[in-house]
């Protein structure tokens, strides 16, 4: 059993000296937990995501490197789970304003069921959600990535990442995607959804169609139709919403026929989908670079089932 005790904060090289010079040693308290029952990380263990939003807006953050990027960030941190072998190592990275608990690995597994391979994990709050307008500038380049309707937390984090990777300005979701952080998804994202500005909509049709109208935002389809532009010849223009579908079904025929163009991925052997994830990252890396400034087109009249993106 892990006894009580304290571990050196971690310090700069400047922070050393300075604090060696005044007598000063920070501490920070690794507090030992003995059973899976404990309230203390009861939220870690027991409480599903929906209970944590319930519960304070809180979420959880598993892995190593995960959490690491959560303690970087500017969200609130209540508190850290370590299994005792990574105290050692992981506590002195911690700011001493954040309990620390350590369980035996032993307790951890009974607990959740299966090994903890990384030890590691954190819980955050989420932030008070902002409004549209707060999100974008109305002016000058802009890169959203839109998916009215994601059912995988798998893929929204996969998503988080991708649009992380390329530069995306703001990650717009609808009311019936997954939320971006439950702990899958903010796991499958390796953290990134802890920079990259994400809003939610209550309505994606009138706030698409505000990005349109209000703030000169081109919307672009993907879409698996004939009369689509090929992703290979597309320009991208300066301010743009890339629209994904559903795993299952695609873009709805009200999102399209809203949009303002049409593109698609050009395929072979008689494919017709790909997981909304590979999609994202081709379109992505496709458009990244491909900037074409010039004036926007008009809005597409023709209607029109969206890619459907396989799970």
């Amino acid at each position: 059993m892990l006894a009580a005790t304290t571990v050196p904060k971690q310090r700069t090289a400047n922070e050393a000296t300075r604090d060696a010079a005044r007598g000063i040693f920070e501490t920070m308290p690794v507090i030992p937990i003995d059973s899976s029952t404990d309230p203390r990380v009861r939220p870690y263990l027991s409480l599903k995501d929906r209970e944590l939003a319930r519960e304070g807006d809180l979420f959880i953050a598993e892995g190593e490197q995960v959490v690491k990027r959560l303690l970087a960030s500017d969200f609130l941190v209540h508190s850290v789970l370590l299994s005792e072998r990574r105290v050692k190592e992981i506590a002195p990275i911690i700011p001493p304003d954040v309990p620390v608990y350590a369980l035996p690995d032993p307790v951890i597994t009974q607990t959740l069921g299966f090994r903890f391979h990384s030890g590691v994990m954190a819980i955050g709050r989420r932030k008070p959600p902002r409004p549209l307008d707060a999100c974008l500038p109305r002016a000058g380049p802009a890169l959203i990535m839109v998916c009215p309707e994601l059912n995988s937390a798998e893929n929204l984090g996969g998503m988080v990442r991708i649009a992380s990777g390329f530069g995306v300005d703001l990650l717009l979701l609808g009311q019936r995607s997954v939320d971006p952080f439950w702990r899958q998804s903010v796991r499958v994202s390796m953290g990134n959804v802890f920079k990259l500005p994400i809003h939610t909509s209550d309505d994606l049709t009138r706030d698409l169609l505000r990005l349109r109208d209000e703030f000169n935002v081109d919307l672009i389809a993907t879409v698996l139709e004939d009369d689509a532009t090929d992703l290979r010849t597309f320009q991208r223009p300066e301010r743009a919403a890339i629209l994904f579908g559903s795993e299952a079904h695609g873009l709805s025929r009200e999102h399209v026929a809203i949009s303002t163009q049409k593109i698609t991925i050009p395929m072979k052997l008689g494919t017709d989908s790909l997981n909304v994830m590979v999609a994202a990252g081709v379109v992505m890396w496709a458009l990244d670079g491909r900037k074409n400034n010039g004036p926007r087109r008009g809005t597409n009249e023709h209607e029109g089932e969206g890619i459907k993106e396989s799970e």
